[in-house]
C-alpha cells in the first residue's frame, strides 16, 4: 500500500511537467521593445540598427555576419515582458559585436528563431515557454556613411 501514494505522486509529476513544456512563437513590436528607457540607455546612438529591408543607403565597408541567440528567465513574467527583455539582450550583443569589429551599423537584421529566418521591418520573433523565453537574431555588421 505504501507504493500506491509514491506511484501517484510520480505520475502527477510526469504529467504536470509536460504541461509546462510549451514553446509559443509570437511576433512582437520592435518599436515598442526599443522604446523603453532601459533600451535607449543600453543601446545609445553609436551603432545604428536596421531591420529587414529598412536600410537602402550605401555600405562603405562590409564587416561580417553576426548571429546571436539569447535566452532569459520567463518565470512569473508575461510572454511580452520576457520577450522584450531577451530581445534587448540580443540587441546589446549585436551592439557589442559591432563595436568590437569597428562597424557603425547592423543592417538586414532578421529573426532566426530555431533557424527559421524571418525578415520584418516592424516585428521580431520570440519563443516563450513557462520558464524560458528566447530570441535569435542575424544581421550584417557594416560601415555606412
Amino acid at each position: 500500500m505504501k507504493q500506491l501514494p509514491v506511484l501517484l505522486v510520480m505520475i502527477l509529476l510526469v504529467f504536470s511537467a509536460s504541461s509546462y513544456a510549451r514553446d509559443d512563437i509570437n511576433n512582437y513590436s520592435i518599436k515598442q521593445a526599443l522604446a523603453s528607457e532601459t533600451a535607449k540607455n543600453e543601446l545609445g546612438n553609436e551603432i545604428q540598427f536596421f531591420f529587414g529591408q529598412q536600410y537602402q543607403g550605401e555600405v562603405v565597408n562590409q564587416k561580417s555576419v553576426i548571429k546571436t541567440n539569447k535566452k532569459t528567465n520567463a518565470f512569473n513574467k508575461s510572454d511580452q515582458e520576457a520577450c522584450e527583455w531577451v530581445f534587448l539582450s540580443a540587441m546589446i550583443a549585436l551592439k557589442k559585436a559591432a563595436q568590437n569589429s569597428g562597424a557603425n551599423a547592423i543592417i538586414n537584421i532578421k529573426s532566426n528563431y530555431k533557424n527559421n529566418l524571418t525578415s520584418n521591418d516592424e516585428t521580431f520573433q520570440c519563443g516563450a515557454g513557462a520558464f524560458v523565453a528566447g530570441v535569435a537574431l542575424v544581421g550584417e555588421m557594416v560601415t555606412i556613411k
